[in-house]
């Protein structure tokens, strides 16, 4: 009973939320987040009245497998748009801008952090952690992109860059953040493990992009058994939700780790069934229409699951602001010259970087690691990088949106579009009446 009423009241704020905000114009996503930090246990939550928002961090991890489903979805999706006739075109460019983009922000944020050490007090901030966060910074946040695409059914050469180079995004941060990591650790401990710095976070990638792949080919195969499109639709999902619990296996072999990345599984899943199925488009429509209400639960979560006790640490505030600041550089700028070397039109070099600000659960899943496997050091990696995730989840939306926009990939509502929107309206309200 407890879960399917946090459920609802997750549900129902977020929509609600939308309504109160509507006037603003601000992105669905900022609405949902903006619910969820209000129903989190730092506010609403915090009155402790059953029924009325989460009480404690806890509760809020009880909906964790909603997130988890959620993130396979939304990785799904994003798959499907590396439909090979697209990727012929704009492959070259989403690669480089991809991976130089990436290094740009762990770069900017590593020379910003390594000067901010001489500027504090002894002890505050330690090499380890900057390149911890350094690697962090790779990271985006490929759900809050994809929703405000859907919402404003955001269309045109900018979009067709943007979610390539937000999936590939993954792949490079899970690289850059497995060997500063490892050098990391290597610092804390004096103990070089090369296994776990070059060997692991290759065998991450491999395993997902096969185990995707493979899935992929099953799906495919499995919808030409059946002929109706409800059972293709279900069929679909269920082999969405097998392919999410099975990227959460994690054994070892020898020394050697065998894990997934549940994005990169999905996203596979996605582009191999897109490419080969030929249903697969009309599936997906389907499959959109009713995975809304889940994305909209995941953010409400994602809101509620934002820390606002970060703020009380003034070193935490300062270091946070100086990461967030210069990743933004490092993203605008790195994708600005990448675009320019590959020639891409004049308004993708202006506004595809702005896209990219939005960081949210690789980069919380990488402070997590951080967080368990550098003792005495971790915690201020979390804590910086929730509270750079608190800002960019309720700004980054919004950005992206007037960059879309600004590149004409947004386009405003017709008069035609407008007029009719309001004849609806009137009728609905002339027959309540009556």
């Amino acid at each position: 009973m407890a879960i399917l009423l946090s459920v609802s009241i997750a549900l129902m704020a977020g929509l609600l939320m939308t309504r109160v905000f509507k006037p603003l114009k601000l992105p669905s996503v900022t609405a949902y987040l903006i619910a969820g930090v209000l129903i989190g246990p730092y506010c609403l939550g915090a009155l402790g009245i059953d029924g009325i928002g989460f009480p404690t961090m806890n509760a809020v991890h009880t909906l964790s497998l909603i997130s988890e489903v959620a993130l396979g979805f939304i990785a799904f999706s994003i798959g499907s748009e590396f439909r090979l006739e697209e990727l012929k075109k704009t492959g070259k460019q989403a690669f480089v801008i991809g991976v130089f983009q990436a290094l740009a922000a762990t770069l900017m944020v590593d020379l910003a952090l390594l000067v901010l050490i001489k500027l504090l007090p002894e002890g505050t901030l330690s090499l380890p952690q900057v390149l911890t966060l350094g690697a962090i910074a790779t990271a985006t946040a490929p759900a809050a992109t994809l929703m405000v695409v859907r919402q404003y059914k955001a269309k045109g050469p900018l979009t067709d860059l943007l979610l390539p180079i937000v999936a590939l995004d993954d792949a490079v941060g899970l690289i850059v953040f497995a060997v500063s990591f490892g050098v990391a650790k290597t610092l804390v401990s004096n103990q070089v493990d090369l296994v776990s710095i070059l060997v692991n976070p290759i065998i991450e990638i491999v395993c997902s992009l096969l185990l995707g792949a493979i899935m992929g080919w099953v799906l495919t195969q499995l919808e030409r058994l059946f002929n109706s499109n409800t059972n293709r639709l279900n069929l679909t999902l269920a082999v969405v939700f097998l392919t999410s619990a099975i990227s959460m296996l994690d054994f070892h072999i020898g020394p050697v780790h065998i894990s997934f990345s549940s994005l990169l599984v999905c996203m596979m899943l996605g582009t191999i069934f897109c490419n080969i199925c030929p249903l697969s488009e009309d599936l997906m429509n389907s499959t959109d229409k009713w995975t809304s209400p889940l994305f909209a639960i995941f953010f409400v979560i994602s809101g509620a699951e934002l820390e606002l006790n970060v703020f009380a640490d003034w070193a935490i505030v300062l270091i946070g602001i100086i990461y967030i600041l210069f990743r933004c550089l490092g993203k605008y700028f790195g994708t600005w010259f990448s675009a320019k070397i590959t020639h891409c039109a004049p308004n993708i070099q202006k506004y595809l970087g702005i896209t990219l600000f939005p960081q949210a659960g690789v980069a919380l899943g990488m402070c997590t690691i951080a967080a368990a496997q550098l003792p005495g050091q971790g915690t201020l990696i979390r804590n910086i990088t929730l509270f750079a995730v608190l800002v960019y989840e309720l700004v980054g939306p919004l950005l992206t949106r007037q960059a879309l926009t600004a590149a004409g990939d947004i386009k405003p509502m017709t008069d035609e579009v407008k007029n009719r929107r309001e004849t609806k309206l009137a009728a609905a309200k002339q027959s309540s009446n009556e």
